[in-house]
């Protein structure tokens, strides 16, 4: 393959975009033949598809091919099945990697295709009216087309003719050399060489055309897949087919990619040129049509597609600076140091041969040679200089100096403060500049804070070592920057503390915030809480047991000893606080006793609230409580000290669902109205599983039910003769409300 770009521009492409790459099955795709004499044929099918799309199929294992035999003239779709002359399955021979195309100084993106290849023999008898028609047709395209009307829709055909003058001849069809380019560059000159080679020496003229469509959309109902609108024909359908839509006017059959020139064809050589404007892909058709002695033998099509994207520059000359103009111009600034080197951050490095630096000093061009060199100007000035790439090759690059050298800059300052206790640091701006003067001053305080102001004064909050840093700029943006550490270890001008509750209940948490500033963990601190208790904490946590007022003192050293007190009288107030209490009988209650008795066993009370977490309340000190229903309930007392504090009790009231259950000891079936029946008595509501049953001596049911109302009449099962008098064995189980299995035995003793 021959692949001429001429390169017009240095500039900087990205990648096209990731989507770009996307794709659904097929990029072109041809078929070829050699008669073998004697009416053999071999017959070459070449398949191109993405390599890096998604969600898309791989080569066919199997081709399915079809061969239809009608006049030159003569719609095959419109005989009988007469038409139809051989179905065959070819298997995939081989596949490979599309080679990637070599481009001049640019570096396209990667986009990978692969080429299928089928071969496959025919014996095709000779026919002087007849042509063959060999077809192979397959869904889909990518949807990413851009000059397609609906690409995820149009299939593709791959079908050639053997005409009946072919036939008689022998003749075999041109092949084309080369594969398309994978991808071309946008904006470039393009210059490929579609030529085909013919085994006969026939002229061939070439034409870009109509790409055929073939086969349906991937989402087609899996019923119709191997019919005419399905994925894949089985076999492939006769001609005529039809023809690809192209987004007229922009895009034609004949300017399939638009460009400025049009990107065409030229009819006797076969050369493909011009420069495409726009990203994409392209769906192109190139016929071959073969000529001798001006009668058309074969017409070749080749379907396929161009990738069209932004290539990246091989060479890219640049120099790291303190500004860029135009991507071509690099400005570098030197504030008080006329000695330089430059960072040579061309790329890329492998595809540069040669390279040179060329400065304009004392109006002597000076040349060096090294990679980053290192150069020295007379003194203060503006100084111009080119830096050459690969200078006369296609592969060449420049970057144009301008090289600034400022008079000297150096920040300097000094601080003062009260080193013992808290205040306001003053900082004096001690920089210079050899240029006009200075206009701008940022300081950084070492605590997160900063100031714009020449000669500053700041208040810290924090302690430490604190590394404060100036950094000044002047007239010409020159910086230069200065460090310095303060120790700063003060005690607090004033000890200022928060508790979180100065009036409370005992026993009462106070949490001691404590506000004064700067202290940390290296300072020595001291509480006193007033009732014994002390602390080192810095905000401490203090609970007070007992009622009374307590005075808080808080002694504070710093590292470097200086000291300060201060003590807060009365601060703080702890009330004395009742203590709840009751209990309630009784202690089981259920749902056969449902009122409960709560007794107030608090001290300290004059107010009563209790809740029955029923919705329900009292103020009584002992109340009477009957509870609605079963369950467990959280019964709560709340009690209040003449001092208004309150305290809380909550208790568990579980209320059971109770069962009882009792059977009696005898009866007497006489119909006397009189104890006749014999059945268990008691309170049932709520039981599961019940079973009652009542055996003979000799171990023999008489009577079973599951229901705790039903009552036994003496006879076998109250429907079979009576059973005679005497003691018969009663057993009785079932489970309470909440599970628990009951198991009863007891005896009836019937009698007569």
């Amino acid at each position: 393959m021959r692949l001429l770009l001429k390169t017009t521009t240095t500039a900087l492409f990205v990648l096209f975009a990731a989507g770009f790459l996307q794709a659904r099955h097929i990029v072109g795709g041809v078929i070829t033949y050699e008669c073998l004499g004697k009416g053999n044929y071999a017959f070459t099918l070449k398949v191109y598809r993405d390599c890096n799309c998604t969600d898309c199929a791989n080569f066919d294992p199997q081709a399915l091919i079809a061969v239809y035999r009608c006049g030159g003239n003569t719609d095959c779709s419109s005989l009988n099945q007469g038409s139809f002359f051989r179905r065959i399955d070819v298997p995939l021979a081989e596949f490979r990697n599309v080679e990637a195309p070599d481009y001049p100084c640019l570096i396209p993106p990667n986009v990978c295709v692969e080429e299928g290849v089928y071969y496959f023999n025919l014996s095709l008898p000779v026919s002087s009216t007849e042509s063959y028609h060999v077809s192979y047709q397959r869904c889909c395209r990518n949807i990413t087309i851009n000059n397609l009307i609906n690409p995820e829709s149009s299939g593709a055909t791959y079908s050639v003719e053997i005409t009946p003058d072919a036939q008689e001849l022998c003749n075999s069809s041109p092949e084309f050399d080369a594969f398309p380019p994978t991808v071309i560059c946008v904006n470039q000159p393009l210059e490929f060489d579609h030529s085909a080679t013919d085994p006969d020496g026939d002229q061939l003229v070439y034409e870009f055309c109509t790409p055929l469509l073939g086969g349906g959309q991937i989402t087609t109902p899996a019923s119709l897949a191997s019919s005419c609108a399905g994925a894949y024909p089985d076999p492939a359908c006769p001609p005529p087919y039809g023809t690809v839509s192209f987004t007229v006017p922009t895009y034609t059959s004949l300017a399939p990619m638009g460009g400025n020139p049009v990107v065409s064809i030229d009819p006797l050589t076969g050369m493909i040129t011009g420069t495409p404007e726009v990203q994409g892909q392209f769906v192109v058709g190139v016929c071959v049509s073969e000529y001798r002695n001006g009668v058309l033998l074969s017409r070749v099509l080749r379907d396929f597609q161009f990738n069209v994207a932004n290539c990246d520059p091989q060479v890219i000359a640049q120099v790291a600076s303190n500004e860029v103009i135009d991507g071509q111009e690099f400005v570098i600034n030197s504030c008080g140091n006329n000695t330089i080197t430059f960072e040579n951050t061309s790329y890329l490095q492998q595809f540069i041969d040669v390279y040179r630096w060329e400065f304009l000093i004392n109006d002597t061009v000076r040349t060096f040679t090294p990679w980053s060199p290192t150069v020295t100007f007379p003194g203060v000035g503006q100084y111009g200089g080119t830096l050459f790439l690969n200078p006369g090759t296609n592969c060449a690059d420049t970057a144009t100096i301008f090289v600034n050298v400022y008079p000297e800059i150096r920040a300097d300052f000094e601080f003062e403060y009260d080193t013992c206790v808290a205040g306001p640091v003053t900082f004096t701006d001690l920089s210079t500049t050899g240029s006009c003067c200075l206009t701008d001053w940022d300081w950084d305080f070492g605590d997160n804070q900063r100031s714009t102001q020449q000669n500053p004064f700041h208040n810290y909050q924090i302690p430490g070592e604190l590394p404060v840093t100036l950094t000044v700029r002047d007239t010409n943006g020159c910086e230069d920057d200065r460090t310095r550490i303060i120790s700063y270890f003060p005690v607090p001008a004033l000890i200022v503390v928060s508790p979180s509750e100065a009036n409370g209940c005992a026993p009462v948490a106070v949490f001691f915030d404590n506000l004064s500033f700067p202290i940390d963990e290296t300072y020595d601190i001291v509480w006193n809480f007033g009732d014994g208790g002390t602390s080192d904490e810095i905000s401490p946590t203090y609970t007070y047991e007992l009622p009374g007022t307590y005075t808080v003192s808080v002694d504070i050293t710093s590292p470097i000893g200086c000291q300060t007190d201060t003590i807060f009288n009365n601060l703080i107030v702890v009330r004395p606080s009742p203590q709840a209490g009751f209990s309630f009988t009784p202690e089981d209650p259920s749902s056969i006793q449902p009122t409960v008795t709560f007794t107030d066993e608090s001290q300290g009370a004059i107010r009563w609230l209790w809740d029955f977490d029923t919705g329900a309340t009292s103020s009584l000190p002992s109340p009477v409580y009957t509870f609605r229903d079963t369950g467990i309930y959280e019964v709560m007392q709340v009690v209040t000290h003449p001092s208004g504090c309150k305290d809380t009790l909550i208790r568990i009231i579980d209320i059971l669902p109770e069962v009882r259950y009792f059977l009696p000891n005898a009866f007497t079936p006489n119909s006397d109205s009189s104890n006749d029946f014999f059945k268990g008595v008691g309170i049932m509501e709520g039981a599961t599983a019940f079973r009652l049953s009542i055996w003979n001596r000799w171990g023999e049911q008489v009577f079973e039910t599951n229901n705790p109302d039903d009552a036994w009449n003496g006879r076998v099962q109250n429907t079979g003769d009576e059973a005679p008098p005497g003691v018969y064995v009663v057993l009785v189980s079932y489970r309470e409300p909440r599970g628990k299995l009951v198991e009863i035995k007891g005896f009836a003793t019937l009698i007569r």
